[in-house]
Formats: C-alpha cells, sequence, structure tokens
C-alpha cells in the first residue's frame, strides 16, 4: 500500500509521522506535495519520504489519498487532481468545513473518508473524529482506524454531522484550553509566582486533573465538589467564575464555532457549484 499526502502542512506531517513509527507504510511508499520547492525539500530530509511539486503526481502515486490542504484551495487543487483520482483510490480529506456531499462532487469520486483530528495528534495525543461513505470496504475501514490511532484516539460516527460538531468541540477545542491555560497561568504570576513556576503549577494541576477525571467514574459535578469546602477559597473562586459567566461564555464559544463551521461548509458547497 502506498499514501500520498496532497498538501504537507503540520497535520500532515503528524501524520507522517505517526504511520511512520507505527510501521503502517514505510518511507518508500510515501509522497507529498507541496507548493514551494524549499519547503518540499525540508520535509523530504526531514521525515526521508519522497516529496514533488506536483498534485496530480502524488495522486497518481498512492493507494491512499489524503488532502491535507487548507479548505480555501480545495476547489482548485480538486480541478488539478480529479482526472488523476482511479476508482479503486480511496480519499481522505481532514479539511474543516468540506463536506463529503462537496468532495464527491469536486473530485468525481465516492470512496470518501471525512475526518476532523486536532493539534495534539502532534505529540500522538489528538483525537480523531472521521466517517466514511457506503463504498468504503470494511477493510479500508480497518486501515483508516490504525492511522488514526498511531495519532492518538478515534471515534468513527455514522452520521457526517458529527464531524461538523467535532469540528467545534475537539478541533477547535485545543485553542480553548490554552487560552485558560493562558489566562491562569497569568492569575499565577498576578499573585506573584515567576512565570516558569507559574506555568509549571498550571500544567501540573490540568494534566493531574484531567487524568484524574478520565479514571474516575464520577460526575464532574462531583469531582468539583470533592474540591469546594463550605465557605472555603475553592467556593469563592467559583462563584465569581460563576457570576461572570464562564460557563455560558464557554458554551457559546463552542455554538459560535459551530455555526461557522455550517457556514464554512454552505460557502464550500456553494463555491463546488
Amino acid at each position: 500500500m502506498k499514501i500520498s499526502f496532497i498538501g504537507t502542512g503540520t497535520m500532515a506531517v503528524a501524520m507522517v509521522k505517526s504511520i511512520l513509527s507505527n510501521s503502517i507504510f514505510t518511507n518508500d511508499n510515501i509522497i507529498g506535495s507541496f507548493h514551494r520547492k524549499k519547503r518540499a525539500d525540508e520535509i523530504s530530509k526531514d521525515l526521508g519520504i519522497r516529496t514533488t511539486l506536483s498534485n496530480r503526481e502524488a495522486v497518481s502515486f498512492g493507494d491512499i489519498i489524503v488532502l491535507s490542504i487548507k479548505p480555501q484551495v480545495f476547489e482548485t487543487v480538486a480541478n488539478e487532481i480529479k482526472d488523476e483520482i482511479k476508482d479503486g483510490q480511496l480519499v481522505i480529506s481532514i479539511m474543516a468545513g468540506v463536506d463529503i456531499e462537496t468532495l464527491q462532487k469536486n473530485l468525481l469520486h465516492k470512496k470518501i473518508v471525512r475526518c476532523m483530528p486536532n493539534t495534539p495528534a502532534q505529540i500522538k495525543q489528538g483525537m480523531t473524529v472521521w466517517t466514511v461513505t457506503k463504498e468504503v470496504s470494511e477493510e479500508e475501514k480497518s486501515l483508516v482506524k490504525n492511522i488514526l490511532l498511531s495519532m492518538g484516539s478515534e471515534m468513527y460516527v455514522e452520521d457526517e454531522s458529527y464531524v461538523d460538531m467535532a469540528t467545534a468541540l475537539s478541533g477547535t477545542g485545543p485553542a480553548y484550553v490554552f487560552l485558560f491555560l493562558e489566562a491562569l497561568i497569568n492569575a499565577g504570576v498576578h499573585l506573584g509566582f515567576p512565570r516558569k513556576d507559574a506555568t509549571e503549577l498550571v500544567y501540573k494541576t490540568t494534566l493531574g486533573s484531567v487524568l484524574f477525571a478520565m479514571q474516575s467514574d464520577k460526575h464532574t459535578a462531583e469531582l468539583r465538589d470533592m474540591v469546594t469546602s463550605p465557605g472555603g477559597t475553592t467556593a469563592d473562586a467559583l462563584y465569581e467564575l460563576e457570576k461572570g459567566g464562564f460557563r455560558t461564555v464557554l458554551e457559546k464559544a463552542v455554538y459560535s464555532a459551530y455555526k461557522r463551521t455550517l457556514y464554512l461548509k454552505d460557502i464550500n458547497k456553494k463555491k463546488g457549484g
């Protein structure tokens, strides 16, 4: 089996590193395309894979085609490669806001996998939600699952709408977490901690809390109550968070990202005609 990456940005590089380290593909069976020669040469040297400036050449190489390009250039790239795609090839898209219908219409191809990975895939701690068309075989689904597991965790869904929801929750989610971490670290600095110490305290506290929640059979509300003594410091802090609309703002943010996902999907549909 051979695999081609159309576009070799950050997420594609993370995928290549993961599948190589898990021996799912060998270096000789991977190719990546990029539009700048300097970057293509750097990727070839760093990863030990073949690279090309031609998307059409990359498509003709692989049994699996990974579309790891920006959604804004999909229509242009699709027009370039659609005549090169063969019926037996499997197309995996990791683009946000481009649904299966649009992919099939623009690529003139039926065997599609739509995925939404996230940033922690770069350290094999990613979460990817994915779905497939009916033309994808069970054997192919198994291979896709192994590819995604090499980057962390995966969740298969029958209903494509959950991929759009995941874009707003797990796909965009790391940004919410990073902002939370930034704010908490700044609070520690404001109290008087050196930034280095505040950063370590926040990172370790967050990581430990997440691991504890994952290993517990309790609802997060119960876990929160375990930390909150009546009239104590935690109760006072939580009161300020609730007064500031912490939960409501976060839920609104996720829903706003979801609406934006649907908007982009609609735009891409219209562009594809």
